[in-house]
């Protein structure tokens, strides 16, 4: 999609509460009874509001004539909630063109694709984002969007995308649907005939690319969205209304969701005569109607969560919204685990596979991880080079195909990683004890095994079922002191428990060997043409007794963690290559389209812009670009990190696919590897697909059958891989946001610089560099006495005039048309429930500048023409902020399309949705 709401909701943070996300002809929030006397028609009939579904026949048909479409491109726009016509968030549409004359024409001089009649800071992403589906994964070259990963594991690279915390939408082909937030919807109002005559005339005039092709939802051909909402409930305005006797108002956090009413009887019993007592509850409320005629959706109140605001009624919530099952095993799953306990490995097993018990075979894995699913091997040979073993738990042993064990598995798909715990995707006997490598046991796996060069180079290779005995189990942080000491030996206090077969110099020197090769697979990679854009990602330390963050820090990727990521990146290719070449039409791989074009065309325009010398050409070209554009000063690596932001975004995210059913094998190729054959091997623990790979690579090896999976069959499999691991990533997202909402709510102001990433006509956004957070700042939310936008040239301009702090002083403004902007000392707060405000405090000459000097005192007001930054400054809930001197002239980079979120922050009582509270809401 070319519009900047095409996407997932980045942020329910700071989403306004009080303020419908439907917009209908009477208004957004109005209530029942506001509306009652206009709904009604001259005959005592409701007025419609949307139009009634179309019969599956006539979209068969119309599907046939090519009048509507389901696998369209992303140049789509639906403008409003009344052309969304009830899809939510994900669902699967098919959607009809409208007239030309009604498409929205694209203001030529504009950078950001603001359309005419739509004002973009109106347009919050939280309130967009139906997408279209594919009809058939063959001849499907258009691809989906991109989901940008947010936890470290072998795909984290094979996506191009390192840690990062932004997510957009996966699934297939995407619509933008957008509601405009001030309750206008400017594509639903009647066109006159003079006004559509002067459109048409404006029109020709433009070229092609000016139109925005519109068109509205006609079918919803499958109801991805959970209907599932956490929010809060409230009494309905209008008292004298029978409405008011039945129902009450649900009003979700998440403003992609409709206002919802549910029925009294849901309720708590003394909610009508104490509704305060329930304003900070948080409830779960499932829509189960959406009339025609109704701005409100119908649900049933499902359960009360808790107060909002706390961990775990939140992280209910989020679960809840997305989907994840994160229920008890029941009885009959828990029958397919082996019953007597403890569990050994079966003799006949001993036979059937290459026994590697005295081989030196360790893993490496975060220090508090305990499903542990791969373990590694580097044995030196007589001539020079080494054998290098990637070993993964054997899973699919212990989850027999067809079984109950087997189908919730298939239904869960992935284990889903939050803050705090693990919703895991099997039973934690296999996750955490039978299948998980624990050091000095026997376990079942499967390996490959390679014959390489200390160069890299692999000289032969070997795939079969295995039994190992792990030495040790190393965190990285313990691999990387052992390669940060090359000939110091560590001491054993230092290291974890050793088998006695092997000592603490084999492993050290085990570590060191992988490390050396995996620097020059790394390398070589990259002189291949692979991409990586390292992101940032945040990490928390909890407390062990009430579970609140007490901090929070950038996750380092390091050396081992790259030793990992090269071994287990080359399994997955050569596991890939191996069940494909065995069945070229039942393989399940997994494919990374190029970047969209339409984005991408943007970013080279506003690098251009820049003057940034960047190749767009191809990955390695653009990663080429970025290793060598920048410096290694401060403020240049802060410039890397926002241009790395914003390459993520044209981005499309990685889908798993089943070879038979795309004809052009050109489309099997990964982008950010470079490489025509990737799948996912290593992480069947909490991978179901990874489950479906290594039951293909038995089958190819002789040990079983071809699974019983047609080419449909399997392909629907990954679609629905696809939809529940791009669900879980949003819960990453979601529940990182949580947390840190939480920790900035306890620990208070959290200064930080940050970096302008764009200017649109009446905000700006920014990214917080310490935390990787992006944030949209309005400026009618600001204490300012004016603001001004105007573009010189093609670049934007933004001026902000601030009232002084003393009203007998003018203020002073400066502007600024070109270069990047800094902010410095930005505390956070998140407000909840309180309504406290933030401001901007000018404070010092902006580190941007090539020559700006050491942060002096705030200066006097009187300056003229340095470059200035700007502080947050956040009041007490009751004390008075101080406000900012002066004006200043943000820097003129373009707004592009797909820029961080538009949410609002209005006084929610709970910070995942309420987000940081500024003078601005965020």
């Amino acid at each position: 999609m070319s519009h900047p709401d095409c996407r997932l909701n980045l942020r329910p943070l700071g989403t306004p509460r009080g303020v419908s996300s439907v917009v209908g002809p009477h208004g957004v929030g109005a209530s029942p009874g506001d509306k009652k006397a206009k709904s009604k028609s001259v005959r005592g009939k409701k007025k419609s509001i949307f139009e009634t579904y179309m019969s599956k026949e006539d979209v068969s048909e119309g599907l046939k004539r090519g009048t509507l479409i389901q696998d369209g491109d992303r140049d789509i726009f639906i403008d409003g909630v009344v052309a969304r016509n009830r899809a939510l968030n994900g669902d699967l549409v098919v959607v009809k063109l409208l007239p030309e004359e009604q498409w929205k024409v694209i203001k030529p001089e504009s950078n950001d694709k603001e359309t005419e009649g739509t004002d973009e800071l109106d347009l919050p992403k939280e309130l967009c984002g139906s997408h279209l589906p594919q009809q058939s994964v063959k001849g499907y070259n258009d691809s989906p969007d991109v989901i940008i990963e947010a936890q470290f594991d072998d795909s984290d690279s094979e996506d191009g995308h390192g840690n990062t915390q932004n997510v957009l939408v996966d699934g297939v082909q995407k619509l933008s649907v957008c509601v405009h937030d001030k309750g206008k919807e400017d594509a639903d109002a009647p066109i006159t005939k003079d006004e559509s005559t002067s459109m048409s005339q404006d029109t020709r005039v433009l070229s092609e690319k000016s139109l925005q092709r519109s068109a509205k939802v006609v079918y919803i051909l499958d109801k991805k969205h959970s209907r599932a909402a956490t929010g809060f409930l409230k009494l309905l305005a209008d008292k004298n209304s029978e409405l008011f006797r039945k129902y009450a108002l649900f009003s979700p956090s998440d403003h992609r969701v409709p206002r919802i009413y549910v029925p009294l009887k849901d309720c708590p019993q003394d909610f009508v005569t104490r509704p305060k007592d329930y304003a900070n509850t948080l409830f779960i409320c499932r829509i189960v109607d959406w009339k025609e005629d109704s701005n409100f959706a119908l649900g049933h109140l499902a359960k009360s969560l808790g107060q909002a605001g706390e961990i775990e009624p939140e992280t209910e919530g989020i679960l809840t919204e997305y989907g994840v099952d994160f229920s008890d095993f029941s009885s009959e799953v828990l029958d397919c685990l082996p019953q007597g306990l403890p569990w050994t490995i079966p003799p006949e097993e001993f036979s059937k596979r290459r026994d590697l018990r005295k081989d030196c075979i360790f893993t490496i894995d975060p220090s508090t991880a305990r499903d542990l699913d791969d373990a590694l091997s580097c044995k030196p040979l007589a001539d020079g080079n080494f054998e290098v073993g990637v070993h993964i738990a054997d899973v699919s042993y212990f989850v027999p195909e067809g079984s109950p064990l087997d189908k919730v598995a298939a239904e869960r798909a992935t284990s889903v990683y939050l803050v705090q715990k693990v919703v895991p995707m099997l039973p934690r006997l296999l996750c955490e004890e039978l299948c998980s490598l624990h050091p000095m046991t026997d376990k079942l796996t499967f390996s490959v095994i390679w014959t390489l060069t200390p160069e890299g180079k692999i000289l032969g290779e070997w795939f079969g079922r295995t039994i190992i005995r792990s030495c040790t189990k190393l965190s990285y942080e313990h691999a990387q002191s052992m390669i940060e000491s090359l000939t110091k030996k560590i001491p054993e206090k230092e290291l974890p428990p050793i088998s006695p077969e092997h000592t603490s110099e084999e492993v050290h020197q085990a570590v060191l060997n992988l490390h050396g090769i995996a620097k020059e697979l790394r390398k070589q990679r990259f002189v291949d043409g692979a991409l990586r854009l390292d992101q940032l990602k945040l990490a928390f330390t909890l407390d062990h007794e009430t579970g609140l963050p007490q901090g929070c820090h950038i996750y380092e990727y390091r050396d081992s963690n790259k030793l990992v990521e090269e071994f287990m990146l080359l399994a997955n290719m050569a596991v890939a290559h191996k069940t494909y070449r065995a069945f070229p039409e039942r393989a399940l791989l997994r494919r990374h389209p190029p970047p969209q074009t339409k984005m991408l065309n943007d970013l080279m325009e506003f690098c251009d812009q820049m003057g940034l010398p960047m190749d767009f050409s191809s990955a390695g070209a653009l990663n080429k670009s970025l290793t060598k554009t920048f410096g290694d000063d401060k403020y240049s690596l802060a410039r890397k990190e926002v241009l790395t932001n914003m390459c993520s975004r044209p981005m499309q995210m990685a889908l798993y696919f089943c070879s038979g059913t795309l004809r052009d094998q050109a489309q099997f190729r990964h982008y950010a590897l470079n490489v025509p054959l990737y799948t996912h091997f290593t992480s069947p623990i909490r991978r179901f697909a990874d489950v479906l790979v290594h039951r293909l690579l038995a089958a190819t090896l002789g040990y079983r059958e071809l699974p019983d999976l047609e080419p449909d069959a399997l392909q629907k499999q990954a679609d629905h891989c696809n939809d529940r691991r791009m669900a879980s990533k949003r819960v990453q997202e979601l529940s990182t946001g949580l947390f840190f909402a939480i920790l900035v709510k306890e620990s208070g102001p959290l200064e930080s610089e940050a970096m302008v990433l764009g200017v649109l006509n009446q905000a700006f956004d920014v990214l917080v560099l310490r935390y990787g957070v992006q944030k949209r700042v309005y400026c009618n939310a600001l204490p300012l006495r004016s603001h001004h936008f105007q573009r010189v040239g093609k670049k934007p301009e933004l001026t902000l005039v601030w009232e002084p702090e003393d009203l007998e002083q003018e203020p002073v403004q400066q502007v600024r048309t070109r270069g990047w902007g800094s902010f410095s000392r930005m505390p956070l707060w998140a407000r909840p429930p309180l309504s406290s405000r933030g401001a901007f405090l000018l404070r010092h000459p902006c580190p941007a500048c090539p020559a700006a000097p050491p942060a002096p005192p705030p200066p006097p007001l009187k300056h003229s023409s340095s470059r200035w930054a700007f502080s947050f400054y956040l009041r007490d809930p009751h004390g008075s902020p101080t406000l900012p001197p002066s004006g200043h002239a943000f820097p003129a980079l373009p707004s592009l399309p797909w820029g961080p979120t538009a949410g609002r922050g209005r006084g929610s009582a709970c910070p995942r949705r309420a987000g940081f509270s500024f003078w601005g809401s965020f």
